[in-house]
């Protein structure tokens, strides 16, 4: 999941009508190679008098005292959909308001390291060092379904160059890294990283050579020579031509080749095991209806998550959207399960992940 060569600052009145949020704003140089731009915002919810129609059924929201909860998710075109209807205030909460974080997803997942966030989109490769903390809910799922995060290059190397290459990857709690190590059959290092490994993010190891950039300057690093070899996910998967560079190898395909057709699990949504089972079950609740809302009202859904596709006309995200918010995004169902404790199990018994994590699904 990568972009193109930089981020514009994000604010929240984009993800967000200006009616229905208040927001306060932090922003990072995202030079430093650490973190990328964040912007916090609250969705208050419609007036007491607003009355909207949600299939065809009419719901008047009273104006309420709500509780206040974190919801990390990345500033990318596929979260902006799946929440366009939580973000929009176009259906109900139930007595909750969401404070939108929108960070990189190796932020988030270093965030969820620390247990900051009440909710949070998070790689499955993180979430073997979490699970203690958190729960995974049942929808929210991005699964390369026949595609995924891609190796992209210059010139096009084999499997045995690139072992050799220096790498550009996004993050080494991300997915796409941890599937990195499991093609090429080598670690980098002996178990999960702390999240103290962005204050130093040239990385150097006897087996692979990376260095972490931000996800959305990994092309700008091949093309200036910083590294040899991209690790791209987001939508520079469907971007890398633009960039003159080639694709070496898709890890979304390797994975389905060599797992009886299963997607390659990403990411998930998780909520802290701090809520108790009903709030936790609740909180679901809303966040699948936000999915449902978006996938039956796509056109305007699509419309709402524009601004994040940078480099992408309609069309594009559109297709993006599709490959991320589907069918799995509503529910893994027994195949998603089986990939994720195929992907986890496979890299405890290479000395990946320091253990074996059991999925702990909301329900």
């Amino acid at each position: 999941m990568g972009r193109g060569t930089g981020r514009g600052a994000f604010n929240n009145s984009d993800l967000l009508s200006p009616a229905l949020s208040t927001c306060g704003e932090e922003r990072e140089n995202i030079s430093s190679g650490q973190t990328v731009g964040v912007s916090r915002c609250a969705p208050l919810g419609p007036r007491a008098d607003s009355t909207l129609d949600i299939r065809n059924a009419s719901v008047t929201f009273p104006r309420m005292l709500q509780r206040a909860l974190t919801l990390g998710h990345s500033p990318d075109p596929d979260d902006a959909f799946m929440f366009y209807g939580l973000a929009k205030g176009l259906i109900p909460t139930r007595g909750y308001r969401f404070e939108h974080i929108l960070q990189d997803i190796q932020t988030l997942n270093e965030r969820a390291a620390r247990g900051e966030l009440d909710i949070s989109a998070i790689s499955f490769h993180a979430y073997a060092s979490v699970s203690d903390q958190y729960m995974l809910l049942p929808s929210g799922a991005s699964m390369g379904d026949g595609y995924g995060p891609m190796l992209v290059a210059k010139e096009k190397f084999t499997k045995e160059e690139i072992a050799r290459k220096k790498i550009a990857v996004p993050g080494t709690m991300t997915s796409a890294f941890l599937a990195l190590e499991l093609w090429l059959g080598q670690s980098s290092k002996p178990q999960a990283p702390s999240s103290k490994e962005t204050s130093n993010p040239k990385c150097q190891s006897p087996n692979v050579d990376f260095v972490v950039v931000p996800f959305d300057q990994i092309f700008r690093a091949v093309r200036a020579g910083y590294a040899d070899v991209g690790l791209i996910i987001h939508e520079g998967q469907l971007t890398y031509p633009n960039e003159g560079l080639v694709m070496c190898e898709d890890l979304g395909v390797w994975w389905g080749r060599e797992n009886d057709g299963l997607p390659l699990p990403l990411g998930g949504n998780v909520i802290h095991k701090r809520f108790d089972p009903a709030t936790r079950k609740t909180i679901s609740e809303i966040l699948t209806a936000s999915i449902r809302y978006s996938l039956a009202h796509r056109a305007e859904a699509v419309e709402h998550a524009l601004p994040f596709a940078r480099d992408m006309g309609r069309d594009l995200a559109d297709k993006f959207v599709g490959m991320y918010v589907n069918h799995w995004t509503l529910d893994y169902g027994a195949k998603g399960r089986e990939s994720i404790r195929r992907f986890l199990g496979q890299a405890h018994e290479r000395g990946f992940i320091p253990h074996r994590p059991e999925l702990e699904f909301v329900m």
